[in-house]
């Protein structure tokens, strides 16, 4: 096997620190897993004495996968695991734990959603409010943050640290933990226990670390304690592929790294194996814009030039029709569909790919679970009006709506398992504006009964006002309502060209079939790595993937960079993410943004003209044309 010169240095440094800067299609893990060869067989280290680190079970077992092929073996003693495996085993070995003291993720959303309940926060049904204070726990713990210095972004911070504690003390007294508490643990038995310490240093004395650029503060401080003061730190990975900020990972801890180890030697690997010369220049053009980076120059490997199609649609619907056109003429031109993918910056902007995809017939995997839309507490809201408008008198439909918006009706008016209206207003038989709503009620539900889908899902939205409610919602969550009203405006989106309210319902089921059907595909897909379809993924999901053509779809401010992203940091790790999807491709990459999506205006993602600057030759205004 050939490797380069830059390459080779890397496989032949034996002791001490060494920082490699790893870029796209760059063969780190050629380095790393023929470093752990040469270290064997050049230098006789014991395989006992090696340690690999990644950040997935599957990266670790396909890493392990490569080392066995290439040495021709069928085991090894070197240990390659993640982070919260390895910091396990060392748990278990002091502690016998099992498996059985880890909190399950059902078991932790349940505790958590109890305790926020206990708290007063009434959001029981929202999903994501449980999902986003997970992620909250979890960044303070990882990053080392005192509870008392930490502002909560997701409800009062007063609430938050109520929430906190009560979390922690619920899985002490039950004898259990979550993952980053196995962080926790392991540095503090590291603390306490030199014998321990000394024990684990001895075993693993030379440790190799995958995807650096992911590492958050608390794993740094584990594994500078257990390279110990030979410092045998190998830390492979690129600053500029750092997207997991929410994760806690830190990408200046890769400059903090020559700092904490002086005189350490980095490497770069500058060649890329992976994509065309044009590919790869728009990409650095794009990423020399952050300044908290080191600075690189990347050369091609590839004798091609690739092609680029930067293109501003009017509408997104028109821009997703096109995607599918050049889809299929890729296809005609020999490129499978395997080696093609639709990447979008979240998970919600797979559903209208995944709509049109369907409609025309063209088979695809989605990398990313795609949550049901129509699961969410919005589609479920939007199906409890239509099912009544359709004639059902469900009371269960009735308390769903029947305050979204405020029409101050109480619930104790619905004694009944279905629903009279009539009833109803005889309840409010002295309060004559009450009456007025009611009525006001039944001439809505009336209208949505002869509407198009389209049409009612948008009189649900601005005749009857439930985007106000919306509003209110978001304001009381101190969240943005663009996610929201996002979200609805992808359903009324979908229903365009149904003509009833039962076909609406058909296409719900048909659209549920279909993520039951991706579900199915992904387990085939991880057997079977030939199975021609397209892939759709976010652009965190596609990192680590490569295609010969690759689609980023809506480019459009407020989506790529998120509207989430304030802080000069956050702008820098979206221009990351951004940088990430781009290197991606081989040697077709399409690029487009819309002026309009969900009736709303739309600028184009500031990316785009830092990948232009003074080079306009890209920009086409249908794809190819």
């Amino acid at each position: 096997m050939i490797i380069n010169e830059m390459q080779q240095r890397a496989v032949m440094h034996k002791d001490g620190p060494m920082l490699v800067l790893a870029g796209p299609g760059s063969g780190k893990t050629l380095v790393i897993t023929e470093r752990v060869k040469y270290l064997i067989k050049s230098h006789c280290i014991s395989e006992n004495n090696i340690l690999v680190v990644t950040y997935t079970r599957a990266a670790a077992e396909e890493m392990k996968r490569r080392f066995l092929l290439d040495l021709g073996v069928m085991q090894t003693g070197a240990c390659f695991g993640t982070f919260h495996s390895v910091f396990f085993m060392m748990l278990k070995d002091a502690y016998k734990l099992t498996p059985a003291n880890i909190i399950g993720e059902e078991e932790r959303i349940k505790l958590l959603r109890e305790i926020a309940c206990r708290a007063g926060m009434n959001y029981d049904e929202d999903k994501e409010l449980i999902t986003e204070l997970m992620a909250e726990i979890s960044k303070v713990k990882t990053n080392v943050t005192r509870i008392e210095k930490y502002v909560s972004v997701n409800c009062p911070t007063e609430l938050f640290g109520r929430i906190y504690a009560q979390y922690n003390s619920c899985l002490k007294k039950a004898g259990l933990m979550d993952f980053d508490d196995i962080l926790i643990y392991c540095l503090d038995l590291l603390c306490r226990r030199a014998d321990i310490l000394a024990k684990w240093q001895d075993r693993f004395r030379y440790i190799l670390i995958d995807e650096f650029q992911d590492i958050n503060p608390l794993q740094y401080i584990i594994i500078r304690k257990l390279s110990g003061p030979a410092g045998n730190l190998f830390a492979v990975g690129d600053d500029d592929q750092s997207i997991y900020g929410f994760r806690g990972a830190r990408p200046e801890i890769m400059q903090e790294f020559a700092g904490d180890y002086k005189g350490c030697p980095i490497l770069l690997l500058d060649r890329n194996y992976r994509s065309a010369t044009d590919i790869i220049k728009a990409a650095d053009r794009l990423i020399s814009v952050n300044r908290k980076r080191f600075v690189k120059e990347v050369k091609p490997v590839l004798d091609i030039t690739g092609r680029i199609y930067i293109t501003e649609f009017a509408t997104m619907a028109e821009q997703n029709i096109k995607v599918i056109e050049e889809i299929q003429m890729l296809k005609k031109q020999g490129i499978p569909y395997s080696e093609m993918a639709v990447l979008v910056r979240t998970n919600i902007g797979l559903g209208p790919v995944v709509n049109k995809l369907m409609e025309y017939n063209i088979p695809f995997t989605m990398k990313d679970k795609l949550s049901n839309l129509y699961d969410h507490w919005i589609g479920e809201d939007l199906a409890a009006y239509m099912r009544i408008a359709a004639g059902s008198r469900e009371r269960r439909l009735f308390l769903r709506v029947i305050n979204r918006p405020k029409r101050y009706i109480g619930r104790e008016c619905f004694s009944s398992p279905e629903v009279d209206l009539q009833e109803v207003k005889r309840y409010y038989k002295d309060e004559e504006w009450m009456q007025r709503r009611i009525e006001q009620l039944e001439y809505d539900l009336h209208i949505l009964s002869k509407m198009t889908p389209y049409a009612a899902i948008n009189y649900i939205r601005k005749g009857i006002g439930y985007d106000d409610y919306l509003n209110e919602y978001a304001a009381h969550r101190s969240m943005d309502p663009g996610e929201l009203l996002d979200m609805i405006g992808q359903m009324q989106e979908n229903s365009r060209g149904l003509r009833t309210i039962k076909e609406w319902f058909t296409h719900i089921e048909a659209y549920k079939e279909e993520l039951a059907r991706q579900s199915a595909k992904r387990k085939i897909r991880e057997k079977n790595r030939d199975m021609d379809s397209v892939m759709l993924a976010t652009m965190h999901g596609a990192k680590g993937l490569e295609f010969t053509a690759v689609f980023i779809i809506d480019a459009n401010e407020g989506i790529t960079p998120h509207k989430k992203a304030v802080q000069p940091s956050d702008i820098e790790e979206e221009r990351r993410l951004f940088y990430v999807a781009m290197t991606r491709a081989r040697e077709y990459l399409y690029i487009s943004s819309s002026n309009e999506r969900y009736n709303k205006h739309m600028k184009r993602s500031r990316f785009i003209p830092e990948i232009l600057k003074v080079d306009e030759q890209y920009v086409r205004p249908d794809f190819r044309h």
